[in-house]
C-alpha cells in the first residue's frame, strides 16, 4: 500500500500547503500568469492529491486552493477581500470544480479498488479449487481450503468438520449474509457474532450436509459480504468433488 494511504495525516496536511505553496509561487509571476491560467494550475494539484483516495484530502485541497487564489492572486494582496467581479467568478469556479473534481477522482479510485479485490476474490477461488482438485488426498485438500477461506476472511483459523453443525451457530449464506438466532446479520458492518465457534459454513452434497467449515476469531473480524459469498464457494467445491468421486466409485451412497 501507498504511503500516502497508510499516512492520511500528512496526506491532508499537504492538502493545505502544497497549494497555498504554489499559490505563493505563482504571486511571484502573477503578471505574466493571468488568473484563469493560475487557476487552471491549481486544479492541476487538486487534482493529484484527490487520486490519492483520500476524499478528505480533495476537498481540503479545493479549499486551500481557493483561499490562496483569494490571498496571492487577486487584489488587494494578502487580504481575504476580492475586488474584480471577474476575479469572485474564477475563485467561486476554482471551488467548485475543484470539490467536483475531487469527488469524482475519489470515487474512481474506489470503483478501481472495489473491482481489484473482487477480482483478487475469484482469483483466490478458482487458485483454491485447482489446488482442491490436485490434492492428493480429501484431508489435504480440505486443509488447502480451510487456509484459504482463513486468509480470504482474515480471521484466526477455519477447520473442516465432519457431520452436522449446532443449530445454534451462526451460519454463512451463499448471499454472503449470516443467519443467527432467527437474525440475518452483515458482517461487514456489526463484525462476526461473538460465540464459541463464531460462524460455520455448511458443505452439503445431495441436499445433506456432509461437513462444514468452522470459523474461529477472537479479533471481531469484519469480512465483506463478497468476501463471504467467495469463502461459501470455496467451501461448495467439495460438495462437487464428493459427487465427483461417488460417481467414479459408481456407488449411490455419498462418500
Amino acid at each position: 500500500m501507498a504511503w500516502y494511504r497508510d499516512h492520511p495525516a500528512i496526506t491532508r496536511s499537504l492538502a493545505v500547503l502544497v497549494p497555498l505553496a504554489v499559490s505563493a509561487l505563482l504571486h511571484l509571476v502573477t503578471e505574466f500568469v493571468p488568473d484563469s491560467a493560475a487557476v487552471l494550475i491549481l486544479v492541476l494539484f487538486v487534482v493529484a492529491l484527490a487520486a490519492t483516495g483520500d476524499r478528505v484530502a480533495g476537498a481540503v485541497a479545493a479549499l486551500a486552493s481557493t483561499l490562496g487564489f483569494d490571498l496571492f492572486l487577486t487584489q488587494p494582496y494578502l487580504h481575504l477581500q476580492i475586488e474584480s467581479a471577474q476575479d469572485v467568478e474564477l475563485a467561486v469556479l476554482l471551488l467548485i470544480v475543484g470539490l467536483s473534481v475531487s469527488e469524482i477522482a475519489s470515487w474512481g479510485i474506489r470503483q478501481s479498488a472495489s473491482a481489484d479485490r473482487e477480482a483478487a476474490f475469484v482469483r483466490g477461488a478458482l487458485e483454491s479449487a485447482d489446488l482442491a482438485a490436485s490434492s492428493t488426498s480429501a484431508e489435504e485438500g480440505l486443509e488447502r481450503v480451510g487456509e484459504s477461506i482463513r486468509q480470504l476472511l482474515g480471521v484466526d483459523q477455519v477447520t473442516y468438520v465432519p457431520g452436522e453443525h449446532d443449530p445454534a451457530c451462526a451460519v454463512v449464506r451463499r448471499d454472503g449474509t449470516m443467519r443467527y438466532r432467527d437474525t440475518v446479520l452483515d458482517p461487514a458492518t456489526s463484525g462476526l457474532p461473538r460465540t464459541p465457534e463464531v460462524a460455520v459454513i455448511p458443505v452439503v452434497h445431495r441436499g445433506a450436509q456432509t461437513g462444514y467449515f468452522r470459523i474461529t476469531s477472537a479479533q471481531g473480524a469484519r469480512p465483506n459480504r463478497d468476501a463471504l459469498r467467495v469463502a461459501v464457494l470455496l467451501a461448495g467445491e467439495w460438495s462437487l468433488r464428493a459427487l465427483q468421486e461417488d460417481r467414479a466409485r459408481g456407488t449411490g451412497a455419498p462418500p
